[in-house]
Formats: C-alpha cells, sequence, structure tokens
C-alpha cells in the first residue's frame, strides 16, 4: 500500500507540473496564464527541495541575553500593541522604533509605559528598515510589516547578528521559507514565528493534557481562522496601502494557516517526533470580494489598481497528513458572515477537545463531554504553570486576551535564560508553507502537494519543548 501511495504521488506530481501548464481554472483565476504558470511551478519545485542541514535549530539555546535590546519594524496596530506590551517586561530596552508612516513611530512611543526606554524613530523611508537591523545595539527584530516584507526582513536581520520574532505567516513563498531555515542555521540566530494562538489559555491546557496522554494517542486535528474582515479589506485607514486586500485578490488559498495550525502542530510534536508529509487543498469560488470591488471601483476608480484577477475564493479547506498518519483539517475564510472560529479540535483514541463555540469543551473516552463541575477539576489539575504564575496579569495587560502577552514575556524570558524557544524556525518554516502549497494544489484540481520537510529529517530525534511546562522563568513584569 505505501508503494502504491508513493507511485501515486510520483505520477500526481508530474500531471500536476503538466497541469501547472494549462491550470484547472477557475471562475476566480483569470491572470496571466504563463505567468500564473510560472509561479506555481516554482512552487512545486521549491517544494519538492531537499538540503543539507548545517546546524539543528531545534532544542537550540543561545547564549542568554541579561538585556533584550529590541528593534520593532512596523509598528501599526500589531506592532505599536507589542511595543506597549514589552515596555512592561524587565530586562527589555527598545532601542529602535521603525515604519513607513512617520507618525506611526510616534503613536507607538507614546505608547511605551516606563521613560526608561528611549528609542531611536525611523520613518518615511521604504527601506528604513535596514537601518535597524544594522545597529549594534540591537538584539532582537520584531516584525510586524506586511506580510511581503516579513522574510526579507527576517533574513537581513539575521544576517546582522540579530533573532528575530515574526509576525504571520513568517513568509509567503515557499522559497522565502527555506531562506529563513538556511540563514537562521547559518547565523544560529533565532527565527520565531509569532503564533499568539499557541499561548491561548485552552490551547495551553490542551496541550498540557496531550502531554499527560489524557487524549491517548492523537489521530486528527481540525484549526481555522474564520474571521469576517471584509470591509477592513477595502479600508485604507486599516492597513498600509491595502496590502491585505492585494494579497486576497492575487492568492487563490489559505492565506492564514498558522493560527489553526500552530497549537495542533505543537499537540502532535510536528517538527520534534512527527513531520507533514503531504497536503491536498480545495478553495470555493469567489461569491464577494469582486463584487464587492467592483462597488468600490464605480466610486473611486483607483481601487483597481489594487485589485488582482486571481481572486480568492471565499473559503478554503486544506487537509494535510503527517508522517505518522495523523491528520490536520485547516479552514480559512475571511468574507463570510461566519462567527469568529479557530476551531481548535483535537481528536485522540480516548478523549476530544474543541474549543468553538466557546466556551472550550474536552470529552473523556466514549461519555461525551465534560460537565461544568468535571471541567473545573480538570482544569484546576493540569491548568499549565505559565497560566498559573501569569494568567490574570496577562488578562490585565491584554492582547487577544493575553495570549499575546504571554507570548512576548515567554520569548523574552528564553533570550534572558538561553533557553530554546517554543517556536523555532522549522515551525515558521513549516507553518507558513501551507499556505503556497495550498495554492498550486487549488490550481491544480486539489491534487497533493509535498510539504518539504526543513528538518532535513532531524524530527525523528527532535525534542518537543514543552511551553505548558515553562514555569521556571526569572523575568519580572514591572509597572502593571
Amino acid at each position: 500500500m505505501k508503494a502504491n501511495r508513493r507511485n501515486f504521488l510520483k505520477l500526481s506530481g508530474i500531471a500536476g507540473l503538466g497541469m501547472a501548464a494549462a491550470p484547472l481554472v477557475t471562475s476566480c483565476d483569470s491572470r496571466s496564464k504563463n505567468d500564473e504558470h510560472t509561479r506555481l511551478d516554482h512552487i512545486h519545485k521549491q517544494a519538492t527541495q531537499r538540503h543539507t542541514q548545517t546546524f539543528n535549530m531545534s532544542g537550540y539555546a543561545a547564549p542568554a541575553l541579561d538585556q533584550v535590546r529590541i528593534g520593532f519594524i512596523g509598528v501599526g496596530n500589531r506592532g505599536a500593541a507589542a511595543v506597549e506590551r514589552m515596555s512592561y517586561i524587565e530586562g527589555v530596552a527598545i532601542t529602535a522604533l521603525c515604519d513607513i508612516r512617520e507618525e506611526r513611530t510616534i503613536q507607538a512611543e507614546e505608547r511605551i509605559k516606563r521613560p526608561v526606554h528611549q528609542p531611536a524613530r525611523y520613518g518615511g523611508k521604504e527601506e528604513g528598515w535596514k537601518a535597524v537591523c544594522e545597529r549594534e545595539d540591537i538584539d532582537l527584530v520584531y516584525i510586524c510589516t506586511h506580510w511581503e516584507l516579513h522574510a526579507p526582513i527576517a533574513v537581513y536581520a539575521m544576517e546582522h547578528g540579530k533573532h528575530v520574532a515574526v509576525e504571520i505567516p513568517a513568509a509567503t513563498t515557499v522559497e522565502d521559507c527555506w531562506k529563513l531555515v538556511t540563514t537562521s542555521e547559518r547565523t544560529k540566530r533565532h527565527c520565531v514565528i509569532l503564533e499568539n494562538c499557541c499561548y491561548d489559555f485552552f490551547e495551553l491546557l490542551t496541550l498540557n493534557l496531550v502531554r499527560n496522554g489524557f487524549f491517548g494517542e492523537l489521530v486528527h486535528g481540525e484549526g481555522a481562522y474564520i474571521h469576517d474582515i471584509m470591509s477592513s479589506l477595502f479600508d485604507r485607514e486599516k492597513r498600509y496601502d491595502l496590502w491585505r486586500l492585494k494579497e486576497n485578490t492575487r492568492r487563490n488559498g489559505n492565506l492564514y494557516p498558522t493560527h489553526g495550525i500552530g497549537p495542533i502542530c505543537q499537540a502532535m510534536s510536528v517538527n520534534r517526533g512527527d513531520c507533514m508529509d503531504y497536503m491536498v487543498s480545495m478553495s470555493s469560488n469567489d461569491f464577494m470580494i469582486k463584487d464587492a470591488a467592483d462597488k468600490y471601483i464605480k466610486t473611486d476608480p483607483s481601487y483597481g489598481s489594487y485589485v488582482g484577477d486571481n481572486i480568492r475564493g471565499n473559503i478554503n479547506t486544506s487537509i494535510i497528513r503527517t508522517k505518522r498518519g495523523r491528520t490536520i483539517m485547516l479552514q480559512h475564510d475571511v468574507t463570510t458572515p461566519r462567527p469568529y472560529s479557530r476551531i481548535h479540535l483535537l481528536s485522540g483514541t480516548r478523549g476530544t477537545a474543541q474549543k468553538y463555540p466557546l466556551p472550550g469543551r474536552i470529552s473523556s473516552s466514549h461519555d461525551g463531554w465534560l460537565d461544568e463541575e468535571a471541567m473545573r477539576t480538570l482544569e484546576a489539575q493540569y491548568t499549565p504553570p505559565l497560566v498559573k504564575k501569569l494568567g490574570e496579569l496577562a488578562r490585565e495587560i491584554g492582547g487577544h486576551g493575553g495570549m499575546d502577552f504571554l507570548m512576548d514575556w515567554r520569548l523574552i524570558d528564553c533570550l534572558r535564560n538561553g533557553l530554546p524557544v517554543d517556536m523555532d524556525v522549522y515551525d515558521a518554516a513549516s507553518w507558513s508553507v501551507v499556505s503556497p502549497l495550498s495554492e498550486w494544489s487549488v490550481a491544480n484540481g486539489s491534487l497533493p502537494i509535498t510539504v518539504p520537510d526543513f528538518t532535513n529529517e532531524s524530527w525523528k530525534n527532535n525534542r518537543p519543548v514543552d511551553i505548558s511546562l515553562a514555569e521556571g522563568g526569572t523575568t519580572q513584569v514591572i509597572g502593571a
């Protein structure tokens, strides 16, 4: 059976290359066929690439930093909020703030809670971020720009001796995912993906339950990014140069997979005992985005320059199979009026967890969902030390209910104590690569495509870094 599957994948890959020359075009793909063929062909070639690992970043503990000097690049909504959160944390020096919109650097500085921070400001220049990366008094570059700049800035910063923390997705192409990996290995600098959902309280609870065998052997996981942000796609004040509208009208696939897949990969120890093998992806037609775009263009023709022809289907569903035979289902939907959901379902041989619809629910064996009293008992026993220590303070400081602050605090504590980071470059690459791979599968009639093994098979021996047991932190929170 394994041989048959390998033959099928080999044949489907060959067929896929042929189909890429004349893609199975749906009504939401009318861009230049030659350009699209070239791009999709490149995705397939990069997906089957292998590399010789020069250094294993999994479990790597960089030399401890007594003080973490941070340069923030991109201080719009996400970045400015991170500046404020970091200003509460001991051992942090906010050294630089950078944004193409100079007024944003001023606004971000105003959110700093302690006068000890006196950052330099860089604004108004397209490549002002390079000067931040080149500074000698920065240890960590924190990247919150639009997606296309994530990987170029991260690579440049690591090449200049900086650790990087990069917003999601860490890269939008397979090629850039590989660049992140090879650069991190060569420079021995951390490339941490800022996937805050891995630090949400229910996700941490279920991770701790997984580590304690509560669910038995995990069989399947489901995650999603279902968030109606349709109106904001066209809001010039929300995002610089309408960059997210461009993404959604030029790329058809799962453009934002990491909220859903990150916590599942942590639970399944992907890259540390398991590895994604291959995936398939399917998109609906677009029933909404083009109609909305046409209405905006009628009143303001300049919108036409932002809207491409490869408009994303409203709902994308992708399915991934791991080397150990588990399955992961992901959905992406940012335009239909569905209630917000990340699903977060873990299904095992002895139990199940699911967060949405709220509140999070857990079942044990075949007995159905636990009642409220049983849930309270379970939470009392298995709430992770990290949440017990900082949960209430994190809720007070904020950031998506506190998970953003837990993420930032944990990163700083790891850097200050010379600990391995929770999410390394292999996570950044493998969680982000789902997006371009989904584009290829969608364009080729949902054929399977290989998920690159960015660890070069070191996943077989890598050990999990267990966020849920992160209790030994020494970093204090000041002024909250």
